[in-house]
């Protein structure tokens, strides 16, 4: 199996998902988690396992801030030390639990799965207009293939025009508009489609005049291992970007892995059931039965062994793998 980067912030929750007085389970780099929010108000994310028998320590009971194993009762505190032994006052020597550092930002819970003494949190991704102006329906899915796959998927929107053709085409203005792939000064990788005087999305025409066209672009941004951002904008054509058909879009896509064949999604969408619908129909009808399809292609196998073709949409993807491919190879040197 491929090795993840370790040193880097990957999504583990939205903030919202973790009840109160209580805890989230969820699995991560093939590995179980229980996150907590602390009573006062931070967060702690716990291996789930207690270190006796290796039971899921999710299957026992929270105190304060604290979790009780079900099976025997060893109890553990937020920093993983165990801070209960029910059969005498000395506790057992080796007897605590992993931890990952985890904060909140941009509604997002954050874990650092490398050395923690690196674990700077300037270096997560700025995803905080996902708290504002405009409002965003949060959501989370799991997609049955590898976070690679799930990202050359986001990477290179010119599926849009064929699997999404009737939720999310543009009428065929990315076979006419430019295409750029670009690094910014903080690492990220923008993968970019500007489709000027184009001919609008069906749904579009309902708010232009006549056989008008517009200025269409689609801008995502990616920083390591797979966080990205989706900038939709459109104008009336000739005006320089300025006389807005619809307000613009900002749209998270944070993909983290749960294990080597399976990927968690996070994600937002407009407020309202039928935006959430929609968003649903697009992710689970349409990119998760193909994606699944290629995973299932592939098996345990990696792309690159199976000497795939490329087409020239294909460039910011595989410049986001290549960029991912030299962290890799910095950890393990």
């Amino acid at each position: 199996m491929i090795p993840y980067v370790r040193s880097l912030w990957y999504m583990a929750a939205w903030a919202e998902e973790v009840p109160s007085g209580s805890f989230l389970t969820r699995k991560v780099l093939d590995q179980p988690w229980l996150i907590m929010r602390l009573e006062d108000g931070s967060f702690t994310m716990l291996a789930d396992r207690c270190p006796h028998r290796f039971a899921p320590l999710s299957r026992g009971r929270r105190e304060g801030d604290s979790v009780f194993c079900g099976y025997h009762g060893l109890g553990f505190n937020a920093l993983g030390k165990c801070v209960h032994n029910p059969f005498g006052t000395m506790m057992p020597p080796g007897a605590k639990v992993a931890t990952y550092p985890i904060l909140e930002r941009h509604s997002a819970l954050w874990f650092w799965p490398g050395d923690k003494e690196k674990a700077d949190p300037e270096l997560i991704p700025d995803f905080s207009f996902v708290e504002g102006p405009a409002v965003h329906q949060r959501a989370h899915l799991t997609m049955q293939a590898n976070y690679e796959l799930v990202t050359d998927n986001l990477m290179d929107l010119s599926h849009a025009e064929f699997l999404h053709d009737k939720t999310f085409g543009v009428n065929g203005a990315l076979f006419v508009g430019r295409h750029a792939v670009r690094v910014d000064d903080t690492g990220a990788v923008w993968n970019n489609w500007d489709m000027d005087a184009s001919t609008p999305p069906d749904w579009a025409k309902l708010l232009l005049a006549g056989d008008e066209k517009v200025d269409q672009w689609l801008h995502m941004r990616w920083h390591a291992p797979a966080s990205m951002a989706l900038f939709i904008g459109m104008a009336h054509s000739n005006s320089e970007r300025t006389r807005l058909v619809v307000p613009p879009m900002c749209n998270p896509h944070i993909i983290t892995p749960e294990t080597s064949r399976s990927s968690h999604y996070f994600y937002t969408s407009e407020p309202g059931e039928e935006a959430a619908e929609l968003a649903r129909r697009v992710f689970v009808e349409e990119d998760e039965p193909m994606l699944e399809a290629v995973q299932e292609a592939l098996g345990d196998g990696d792309l690159w062994s199976a000497n795939p073709v490329s087409l020239p949409s294909d460039a910011g993807a595989i410049r986001a793998r290549r960029e991912l491919m030299k962290l890799r190879g910095l950890e393990v040197d």
